[in-house]
């Protein structure tokens, strides 16, 4: 069923009469917890009332930067509160991961991230942005050192494309296979692939225009020559289902202001759990490689004048987190995530597919060139054009926001959008 404005009102005052961030109990915004799972046709669309949407305005731009729900958002202010507030014996503080004797103790993210990708906790880090995965991942495979082959397409995300491509000049054999119709061909990538191929990079959903890549597929396809394959998932996961099981893929990474419902500064990075310790090797430490670190730095202190002692963990965590992260945005996400795995990916992309459909029917019809394959169940659908001042004066008069750049225009449809919203956007454009 819907949520009411009513209805998150009263879950709101009743977040807010939490004690504190770490205590707030998600049960009381209607959301299941992470480990519940929704049953078939739970979820009622669209979701406007759960998100504030300015009357007059439309926005279908969910691939740019996604808004948080009002009940996520109200967590990540209350966050901010917390941070700002004074009252002794308390300390302004967040926790990132609450002590263990916190009561209710509130969703992990972690957790809850896993579960939506069916991983394991330990193999779940806390990383900045995508990027940043990006180049540990190829930083722990020991990829600088240029042994080998690394595989990628043109379709992959531009920051990482930059980072390979640097590489190639100072001497990766890097092998980057083209599109063809708006798609990455197998047989293209099963050309270049050999026993020296290292590495295969892929976006499970192209930012430019929607491709998706079976990624099994890929995957089979590396792993039969002993390589392995990092997938960038910020534009598919919470949009398209994703199981790194069934897939077999060994890292993925993505930041969580997009499909997540999240905000800038807090991503994940999934390390497949066999690799941490094997073909996985320590390229960075800090206080956060350890499962504890204690500093002896008083003289009354046993263990002085040693500086200090730890014991190096074993998680993706240890291997990869490397100090503060934003702490806030947790917050938001112990409300986003669950929401989305009550909402059900499954369910998300059914409701997006009638609206991708009209774009793809009516947009030509007003002379944009398609540039995603008709059968694309990704949440972008994107078109060609060469005329950005004329759109984007349209688009602002009727106040509906999609990317445009000089030569494509970019629409992301999400829960909370339907076809009067893909209407409003046709008539501006027509």
């Amino acid at each position: 069923m819907n949520i009411t404005r009513r209805e998150v009102g009263t879950s709101i005052g009743a977040l807010a009469a939490a004690a504190a961030l770490d205590r707030f109990d998600v049960h009381a915004l209607g959301i299941a917890t992470a480990d519940a799972r929704p049953g078939a046709g739970a979820a009622e669309f669209p979701r406007k009332a759960d998100f504030t949407i300015t009357d007059g305005s439309t926005y279908i731009n969910g691939a740019f930067c996604h808004p948080m729900p009002r009940a996520a958002a109200d967590a990540y202010h209350q966050a901010v509160e917390r941070r700002t507030t004074l009252a002794p014996p308390a300390v302004p503080f967040v926790y990132l991961n609450p002590p263990p004797d916190t009561a209710p103790m509130p969703v992990d993210p972690r957790e809850a991230f896993a579960a939506l990708i069916n991983a394991r906790r330990q193999e779940i880090s806390y990383i900045p942005n995508t990027s940043t995965g990006e180049n540990l991942v190829v930083e722990a495979l020991g990829i600088g050192r240029f042994e080998g082959n690394v595989v990628t397409d043109a379709l992959h995300f531009e920051g990482a494309l930059v980072h390979l491509l640097e590489l190639r000049k100072q001497g990766l054999d890097l092998r980057l296979v083209k599109a063809r119709d708006g798609r990455i061909d197998m047989r293209d990538l099963e050309r270049v692939v050999d026993r020296k191929t290292r590495l295969i990079e892929v976006s499970l959903v192209s930012m430019y225009n929607g491709f998706q890549h079976d990624l099994k597929a890929v995957c089979d396809l590396a792993h039969a020559h002993g390589a392995y394959v990092y997938a960038d998932i910020i534009q598919g996961v919470g949009a398209v289902p994703l199981d790194v099981r069934a897939t077999g893929v060994d890292f993925a990474a993505t930041a969580t202001y997009k499909w997540l419902m999240g905000d800038f500064g807090l991503g994940f990075l999934f390390v497949r759990e066999e690799l941490l310790g094997t073909v996985v090797r320590r390229t960075h430490w800090s206080y956060e490689s350890a499962a504890n670190t204690e500093i002896h730095q008083s003289p009354l202190d046993p263990q002085f004048p040693t500086s200090v002692t730890w014991t190096p963990g074993s998680d993706a965590t240890r291997y990869f987190q490397l100090g503060t992260m934003a702490n806030g945005v947790a917050a938001a996400l112990r409300v986003s995530l669950p929401y989305i795995r009550r909402l059900g990916v499954e369910n998300i992309q059914a409701w997006r597919q009638p609206m991708l459909r009209k774009l793809q029917t009516e947009m030509p019809r007003l002379g944009f060139a398609a540039q995603t394959p008709l059968d694309s169940t990704a949440p972008i659908v994107t078109f060609a054009h060469k005329d950005a001042d004329t759109i984007n004066q349209k688009l602002k008069t009727a106040r509906v926001g999609v990317t445009v750049t000089p030569y494509y225009m970019r629409i992301a449809p999400s829960i909370y959008n339907d076809v009067h919203d893909i209407d409003r956007l046709l008539e501006a454009l027509s």
